[in-house]
């Protein structure tokens, strides 16, 4: 009998679960694994000078309507839409972003977390990352044997160096029978994709998992930074 794996996605954005890491949700799930996800922001309301939720309604719910597109081309078990404030993460207690966290993990148990590189150039991502770290704390009953890390095209390159720590993937996923699955979700996020050559683009994200395949020897790969792998 196939061991099944327990997989959790915590994304600070609607659409950074699939430009980090949507091929290897994919592959998850045609292994038979089961993959939740959850979304911290909202998403929109950076746009304006002062949160406006009622101002962007219409716009949230096309996100929501996207996420959850994307999370049935894909076949997650479940999706949670959160709505702390976008691009705003920092003006909220890390301890409050950490119980929300805490509260996914107790309830789906997951034996594999993916989330935010540390050195992003966008502070929920950054926030999100501290707080993932944090919730799955390696405490004696804690389900959490692999933590990993993911690059998000458009805020992970744009980092500066020397102002953060690199991406430097030190993991790699094969995603070459997958990576249909990643483009064709992205396609559900079509208000959140650009023309390329920005590097939130269809193009740039097939480029990007093309190079990474090629870096370790296939023909697509997405690239992760290991924060703790257990094993028993």
């Amino acid at each position: 009998m196939m061991y099944s794996k327990k997989v959790l996605v915590i994304a600070a954005h609607p659409d950074d679960e699939i430009l980090g890491c949507g091929g290897t949700i994919a592959k998850h799930i045609q292994k038979g694994d089961t993959v939740n996800v959850s979304i911290l922001a909202e998403g929109a309301t950076s746009r304006d000078n002062s949160r406006d939720s009622e101002k962007r309604k219409l716009e949230l719910s096309q996100l929501a309507q996207a996420a959850y597109k994307a999370g049935e081309i894909l076949g997650i078990s479940s999706l949670s839409l959160h709505n702390l404030p976008d691009n705003r993460l920092d003006s909220c207690d890390l301890l409050d972003i950490t119980k929300i966290i805490e509260s996914e993990i107790s309830k789906y148990k997951p034996e594999i977390i993916y989330t935010h590189h540390s050195g992003d150039l966008n502070i929920d991502h950054q926030r999100v990352h501290q707080s993932v770290v944090t919730a799955a704390r390696p405490l004696p009953e804690s389900h959490v044997k692999t933590l990993l890390f993911f690059e998000t095209p458009s805020s992970t390159e744009w980092q500066t160096f020397g102002s953060a720590l690199p991406f430097m993937p030190n993991w790699f996923n094969d995603i070459s029978e997958t990576l249909v699955l990643k483009l064709k979700a992205l396609e559900a996020y079509e208000s959140e994709m650009r023309s390329y050559p920005h590097p939130r683009s269809i193009e740039a994200v097939e480029y990007l998992a093309r190079w990474r395949g090629a870096t370790v020897g296939v023909k697509a790969a997405e690239g992760f930074i290991l924060g703790r792998k257990l094993i028993n």
